[in-house]
């Protein structure tokens, strides 16, 4: 996949669902169908808006959402919901071991960011929610795997950054599996004060 390409297909997620992107010879041109008007978006713009800083993705999705072409912040997930995903996830790993999920990640847990960065105080909420799911659940009962993968998938589906690692320590030993994600992470990556050295991180494919 070249360079542009990717540009635009960074730039195709953040659209809304009524609007399609081409790429023309200067750079891009946004066919908002809802409204029957087209948008042009210069190819230095196209590529700042997949790669470019916090900052400069920021700006230029505010205009287009000024002008009715990107969807705004997902809705935050209510415990419930998250409830459910932890549950279904712990199943799923029961039953398909957790090697195998980690390789259905990039089904569920999409390759792309959203234009603006996480905050911690949006991934702290995120992080409480799932630890006290996973704490009063009798099935869960907080398992790392399953809340590490439940929030990784989360952050991913809501554009955000995140990188689920698995770790080990050698004495004793032991494995342990956390997401992190603007700076913190679900569960803690050193629970009882005991260090893991991280020997695998899933992130974003296709980076």
């Amino acid at each position: 996949m070249t360079e542009d390409t990717h540009a635009l297909a960074a730039m195709a997620r953040l659209l809304s669902p009524h609007c399609r992107v081409t790429r023309m010879s200067d750079g891009a041109l946004i066919a908002d169908w809802k409204r029957t008007r087209f948008l042009g978006m210069a190819a230095a713009d196209v590529r700042k808006l997949a790669e470019g800083s916090p900052e400069e993705r920021a700006e230029l999705l505010g205009a287009l959402r000024s002008a009715g072409c990107a969807t705004g912040r997902p809705a935050p997930r209510s415990d419930p919901v998250i409830g459910t995903w932890l549950r279904g996830v712990d199943l799923l790993i029961r039953t398909a071991g957790f090697g195998r999920v980690l390789r259905l990640l990039a089904l569920a847990a999409p390759g792309y960011t959203r234009a603006d960065t996480p905050s911690a105080d949006e991934v702290a909420r995120l992080k409480q929610a799932v630890l006290t799911q996973s704490r009063g659940s009798w099935l869960v009962n907080g398992d790392c795997k399953s809340e590490a993968v439940t929030a990784f998938v989360l952050l991913r589906r809501s554009g955000l950054e995140a990188v689920l690692h698995v770790g080990v320590r050698e004495h004793p030993f032991a494995m342990h599996a956390w997401t992190e994600s603007a700076g913190l992470c679900i569960p803690d990556s050193d629970p009882r004060g005991h260090a893991f050295a991280s020997v695998l991180a899933v992130g974003c494919w296709g980076r």
